[in-house]
């Protein structure tokens, strides 16, 4: 941003026109050499106080730039702010008040600038919270040093911001696979021995050991085993369960956030595994993004996270309702702190479709909540569910806030590395 889109003069004191004007009839009426050194005093003051402030309210400019258009909660924003005055008059004071969104961003201040000069100075700031936020409009205040004028230039132009959620390296979680009984473990009977392993995954318990992938196993140091051509691989659904009325925790710290970072960070797994990856969520608006692969759909649906919010529909009720659209072969991981348990006998008629549910249950007890994820995994375990409980403690790992001034990229081992240097990225300009 630069010029102003207008500038707003305030006359600070009404007496001022008043009082000159009185003196001007009383010197006009009884001519006293006192009378006239007072109007002289106070219509120059005022003159020059209004010379002065139109002066800045035409010179002053304001440039304010940044580097990316997103992030991911835990990063650096840098913004880079110019202001320059062209006046042959300084501003001994102003005021720059700004209007950003991005929560603990403190922009506005107080300051000064020299006649004809210019100073820059940058703003660092942590994204704590994903969701979208804007960057302006800002407004900068000054006057005339006598303080008769107080002028206002506004500044409208905003760019958004969209902060992501983060991607962590998961604890050991095994997605069950969809797709024929036994997807990546050739049984005896079959021939997919004989078929060329396409990619590998990792090692599961009950997996053959003949069939561990020695390189990748030596070069990750963790064991993998092949998958085959011919062994389909099913798409995966993630649901996740946003009711307001099961979710425990305040802000950063609750069972939504960390429901959140896994459906991202499962996402992630999975498109690294060639999935297909679909999302699901009962939110303030339904969220359904069908399964599929590429850039573009790892964009939308992180977005989708980033601007998630909580709705009032229960887990039960979505299951129900999306049934009908889940294919057969296919593995939906649903992620909830609804530990009660209601909602699991909407699992059997999926189940009897052919489709293979993983549930992450969220333990409301570690955000300081009530309730034992127990019962919910003992009926898991008795209609055969894979299952697993997950803490707190997710959110408290370094990773869970990567970055420091950098775009980050999640390698296969889940480690998220700097992609660059932010000095290698322009600025842009607000407009």
């Amino acid at each position: 941003m630069a010029k102003p889109l207008k500038a707003q003069w305030q006359l600070n004191n009404r007496l001022l026109p008043l009082l000159t004007g009185m003196l001007l009839v009383i010197e006009i009426v009884s001519p006293y050499r006192g009378w006239l050194v007072l109007l002289i005093g106070l219509g120059g003051a005022w003159l020059i106080s209004a010379l002065w402030a139109r002066s800045l309210s035409r010179s002053l400019e304001v440039y304010r730039e940044m580097r990316f258009g997103w992030a991911q909660v835990g990063d650096q924003l840098v913004e880079r702010f110019t202001l320059s005055n062209r006046s042959n008059f300084p501003a001994l004071w102003l005021e720059l008040v700004d209007h950003s969104t991005l929560p603990n961003y403190h922009v506005s201040r107080g300051i000064g600038i020299g006649a004809d000069s210019f100073i820059r100075w940058h703003l660092e700031a942590t994204c704590s919270r994903r969701g979208l936020f804007y960057l302006g409009p800002l407004e900068i205040r000054s006057g005339d040093p006598f303080g008769l004028y107080t002028i206002t230039l506004e500044y409208p132009a905003t760019m958004p911001l969209l902060v992501l959620p983060p991607i962590v390296p998961l604890p050991q979680i095994e997605v069950a696979p969809g797709g024929r009984a036994g997807d990546g473990r050739p049984r005896r009977s079959s021939f997919d021995r004989t078929i060329s392993a396409a990619s590998v995954r990792e090692y599961a318990p009950g997996d053959s050991r003949r069939w561990i992938h020695w390189k990748t196993t030596a070069r990750r140091e963790d064991l993998f085993v092949r998958l085959f051509d011919g062994t389909p691989s099913g798409d995966w659904w993630i649901l996740l369960d946003v009711n307001q009325a099961v979710q425990t925790g305040i802000g950063e710290n609750s069972t939504e956030e960390l429901g959140i970072i896994l459906a991202a960070s499962l996402a992630d797994r999975g498109w690294r595994a060639k999935r297909a990856v679909g999302l699901l969520a009962n939110g303030e608006e339904l969220l359904w993004l069908p399964p599929r692969a590429g850039a573009g759909q790892r964009w939308e649906l992180l977005r989708s996270l980033a601007l998630l919010s909580p709705g009032q529909s229960d887990l039960a009720a979505l299951l129900y309702r999306v049934k009908p659209a889940l294919r057969q072969h296919t593995s939906i991981i649903i992620i909830t702190p609804a530990v009660a348990g209601d909602w699991i006998a909407e699992l059997l008629p999926l189940q009897h479709r052919g489709v293979i549910p993983t549930v992450l249950l969220l333990d409301p007890s570690s955000f300081g909540g009530t309730g034992s994820t127990a019962g919910a995994a003992q009926q898991l375990t008795q209609v055969g569910v894979a299952h697993y409980t997950i803490t707190s403690e997710l959110l408290a790992t370094p990773e869970a806030r990567p970055g420091q001034g950098q775009e980050w990229q999640v390698l296969g081992t889940g480690k998220a590395v700097p992609r660059h240097q932010t000095s290698d990225t322009a600025w842009k300009v607000l407009s």
